[in-house]
């Protein structure tokens, strides 16, 4: 479920939010939920008080009411870290007061300025890097395993075991399995870099194609890429950028 909340009291700003928001395919494939208001009452108090989901939250700086947009932010901080705020105004004379008054802003937009492009931007970041859950599973009568894509870094096989090692953040995951037919497991962000190797694009920060190693965004260089897949890897870059 991906939770937004939508504090904005001109209905003619919520409509543009509606429509950017039905626009969006990452929307299109998961199942949303938009709450709109145009003030601090009960029922937004009851979706802030339940930390239970992670939502994102944007919110109009200057409301016509007592209870501000930076106020509702404060009220939100007091007991939820982990949601995102994005503040929508239309004065940018605002930018350093909200962010002298509220800790982990994602993003100040102005109404005016590229509202519908920054506003798409930051939805695609937010989801990518805090709604993806999707999954490697996989099942046999003997083993089990449920991965989150993107926690895996790369996934090579081993030459002396013949068995696939999926290498995530934490730990190694071994399972007999060719390596090609992993790919019935995973989806496209999952590219062959090797004869030998499958990475996770969205783990990798940079190939040295003429050293024959790609770096992860944690930091590891790893010596498995060749020079075989370059023009494939260029063009997944194309058509995802």
């Amino acid at each position: 479920m991906i939770r937004i909340i939508v504090i904005e009291d001109d209905i003619k700003a919520q409509d543009s939010i509606k429509r950017i928001i039905g626009e969006m395919d990452i929307f299109k494939a998961e199942e949303i939920k938009v709450d709109y208001f145009t003030k601090y009452n009960q029922g937004l108090k009851d979706i802030i008080k339940d930390t239970s989901e992670h939502k994102v939250y944007l919110i109009d700086i200057q409301l016509e009411s007592k209870i501000s947009g930076i106020d509702i932010a404060k009220y939100i901080r007091d007991i939820d870290w982990e949601s995102e705020l994005i503040f929508i105004t239309n004065h940018d004379k605002m930018f350093e007061t909200v962010y002298r008054s509220i800790y982990e802003v994602f993003d100040f937009i102005e109404k005016f300025h590229n509202f519908e492009s920054k506003l798409k931007k930051d939805f695609k970041k937010i989801f990518q890097k805090n709604f993806d859950n999707k999954m490697f599973k996989y099942r046999n009568n003997n083993f089990s395993v449920q991965i989150y894509y993107r926690s895996i870094t790369y996934i090579y096989r081993d030459t002396q075991t013949r068995k696939i090692v999926i290498n995530t953040d934490t730990n190694n995951y071994s399972i007999i399995m060719p390596l090609t037919d992993s790919f019935n497991f995973l989806d496209s962000r999952f590219i062959m870099v090797h004869r030998a190797c499958i990475v996770n694009t969205d783990r990798v920060e940079s190939y040295q194609w003429s050293k024959g190693y790609f770096k992860l965004d944690n930091g590891k260089k790893i010596d498995m890429l060749s020079k075989k897949f370059k023009k494939e890897v260029e063009e997944y870059y194309e058509r995802n950028s």
